[in-house]
């Protein structure tokens, strides 16, 4: 298959050039030429995990990856469980935190990683990771290109403004994988990615690749897990027409894999996009005006992006009839009512997170009568130990993953806002993993 720029309609690439090269002319975002169907529903969901995975991912790799090889891949990415659990009589949760960094972003992050060593050990070529994270896409990023020949990784986040047990788990690695830490918001460091794809020498020189949700072989990854997630469904319900999907959305890829789900034939009723302070979507639903309002810091860090990179997706799917643009709502959950569900989960014998509380409010306030609710929990409630602690009043255990990196030294650069210095300091070490030193 092939997946043409959503820009540049006429520039087109094979799924291995959509993963190596991440963005298309001008940040065009790739998008698949066509969104294969799914005939045989019931049989798909009766499938295991990773059986199922290759089903759904095969149409879009074509023949770049063997059946074998995708096997091998999925299997090395999938190696941990998305797991539904009951809240109550109408609503779940898709505990999507059971990989290696805690976060939903294993799924797409390991994906990519085996796909691009694949690719790369066919072409022998160097390549050179840009990222940016508000959180959870450092860790898991760093985690599954960790140790990868011929791949280095370098991962801007905007300091001061993650939690500092989701900074340890990306930053403490050395080797391969380099850290800076941006005097600015996620949305500053993503603004820098980007110029970094727009300067064609510097994208040459280093051969550029981008791991954000913006990449194609992401975003296809996280497919898999709402099909997962109706499979469990299905087993325990004997339905899924009724489902309805609350999704916590920063950056929006988690919500656009979601909505490929729905085009391929999922049968999910409706979505909603729960966003916090940072309500740019919610306020575009609502009037029509694409106006982001600066980047406030809450404590669901890892939605707070005002600009979010995969929206044109999102609508692409809804104005070309993909999707049915009904199926799409939008709310804003504010400070006091993430706290407050906090302690409402809590009560119903769940401990949750900022973020998927987000999810859960949004959900429980516009869930309607013949309707079963699913919310995502994309991060562990340890990734938020102190918030987390603070709104409960009661202490949470580290999990082995965290308290194995909670007392590593943070190997991190400082780094202005500046792309001049950005683009000097990735010339000068484009040949090896950028030195690593403490953050001033």
């Amino acid at each position: 298959m092939q997946f043409y720029n959503l820009k540049h309609p006429t520039e087109k690439v094979s799924f291995s050039q959509a993963v190596r090269q991440g963005l298309g002319k001008d940040q065009g975002l790739f998008f698949p030429e066509s969104v294969p169907h799914i005939d045989d529903l019931e049989g798909l969901l009766s499938l295991p995990l990773v059986e199922r995975s290759c089903k759904i991912l095969a149409p879009f790799v074509g023949e770049e990856l063997s059946p074998e090889q995708l096997k091998d891949i999925v299997t090395q990415a999938f190696n941990f469980p998305a797991l539904v659990q009951p809240i109550s009589e109408n609503c779940s949760v898709l505990e999507l935190f059971h990989g290696p960094t805690l976060a939903f972003k294993d799924f797409g992050g390991r994906f990519m990683a085996q796909c691009l060593q694949a690719f790369t050990r066919q072409s022998n070529e160097k390549i050179t990771i840009l990222t940016a994270t508000s959180g959870d896409t450092g860790a898991a990023v760093a985690h599954a290109f960790y140790g990868l020949e011929n791949i280095n990784v370098v991962i801007l986040y905007p300091q001061g403004k993650i939690s500092l047990l989701q900074e340890k788990m990306f930053t403490t690695l050395g080797g391969n994988i380099s850290t800076l830490a941006v005097n600015g918001s996620f949305d500053d460091c993503q603004q820098l990615v980007k110029d970094c794809f727009d300067d064609q020498g510097l994208n040459q020189a280093i051969g550029l690749n981008s791991a954000n949700s913006i990449n194609i072989s992401r975003l296809l990854a996280q497919i898999c897990y709402y099909f997962e997630a109706a499979a469990q469904l299905y087993r325990q319900r004997g339905k899924i027409d009724d489902l309805v999907f609350s999704v916590p959305s920063g950056n929006f890829g988690n919500l656009t894999a979601g909505l490929l789900a729905k085009a391929m034939g999922l049968p999910i009723k409706r979505f909603i996009a729960a966003t916090n302070a940072n309500d740019t979507v919610p306020r575009y639903l609502q009037s029509g005006n694409w106006q982001p309002n600066p980047t406030v810091a809450t404590m669901s860090n890892a939605m707070d992006v005002s600009r979010p990179n995969n929206w044109p997706r999102v609508e692409h799917l809804l104005t070309t009839g993909l999707v049915d643009e009904q199926c799409l709502t939008a709310q804003m959950i504010d400070e006091e009512q993430t706290q407050m569900t906090l302690l409402k989960l809590n009560s119903l014998g769940y401990i949750s997170e900022p973020h998927a509380c987000v999810a859960y409010r949004a959900l429980q306030q516009s869930l309607e009568a013949g309707e079963f609710g699913v919310f995502l929990g994309t991060a562990h409630p340890a990734k938020f130990k102190e918030t987390v602690e603070s709104v409960l009043g009661q202490p949470l255990a580290l999990p082995k993953e965290l308290a194995d990196c909670a007392s590593e030294k943070i190997l991190s650069l400082p780094l202005d806002n500046d792309f001049s210095q950005l683009r000097t300091l990735l010339l000068g070490n484009y040949a090896s993993p950028l030195p690593n030193e403490a953050v001033c």
